[in-house]
């Protein structure tokens, strides 16, 4: 595969099936035209044989199809997955009309080993932003406490528990009164809204939708408020 991180890159190369028109039976060495079934020693050369991207494959256990809207064979069967024509890929079943559209949603490296989506064999994760990733890269993130999408900055799962753990820890550290009228603007990265609030060392809690993934956009916006 081109972008694999598992192939050197010497060996990544792209072999444009759709344009095959001959191929060499590998007992008898006989040249014909595209077949599942060697014209001369009537071998089977793939139980899995798909005519549109001239692929053969005996691990039939992969369930292989060929999606019409991707232009490529994928794995996991048919009956599993859907295209979305809007995404430009096939997406698991589950995933059906309650998935956040984004257009060429796979058609770009994973953010985190930049291995290319469309193509790859791993689980993808569709994320509530609608971004995708890698099943595998998206928990190592959660391993090292990146909650956030690498993309947009969005939570990638539920922080309600973590919103309030630090309602709690706002509340136990009081800032010194010095700081205590301080406000200043900033940018919720769920709900992309902006807020005046007060500032706190512990985090900046947006007034829309009460998530703790902000950001300060600048310092407070009236001079009688600085000096305080």
């Amino acid at each position: 595969m081109q972008n694999s991180v598992d192939v050197k890159p010497q060996q990544r190369h792209d072999v444009p099936r759709h344009k095959v028109q001959r191929v060499i039976c590998s007992l008898c060495d006989t040249e014909q035209d595209v077949h599942q079934v060697c014209i001369n020693c009537g071998v089977c050369m793939g139980k899995y044989f798909c005519e549109t991207c001239k692929l053969f494959d005996d691990d039939i256990s992969k369930q292989q199809y060929h999606c019409d809207g991707c232009g490529i064979c994928r794995t996991g069967g048919r009956d599993n997955f859907f295209h979305c024509f809007k995404c430009g890929c096939c997406y698991s079943i589950m995933l059906k009309d309650c998935h956040p559209c984004v257009e060429g949603a796979m058609h770009h490296n994973c953010p985190v080993c930049f291995e290319f989506l469309f193509e790859s064999t791993r689980d993808i994760n569709v994320l509530p932003c609608g971004h995708t990733i890698h099943m595998d890269c998206l928990k190592e993130m959660q391993q090292h406490l990146q909650f956030f999408c690498p993309m947009c900055s969005k939570s990638v799962c539920d922080m309600s528990k973590v919103w309030e753990k630090l309602d709690e820890e706002v509340a136990l550290t009081p800032m010194p009164e010095s700081y205590q009228n301080k406000k200043i603007w900033i940018l919720c990265n769920d709900c992309n809204a902006t807020s005046e609030v007060p500032f706190h060392i512990v985090a900046q809690k947006c007034l829309n939708c009460n998530s703790y993934n902000t950001r300060q956009t600048r310092g407070c916006h009236t001079t009688d408020t600085c000096r305080q």
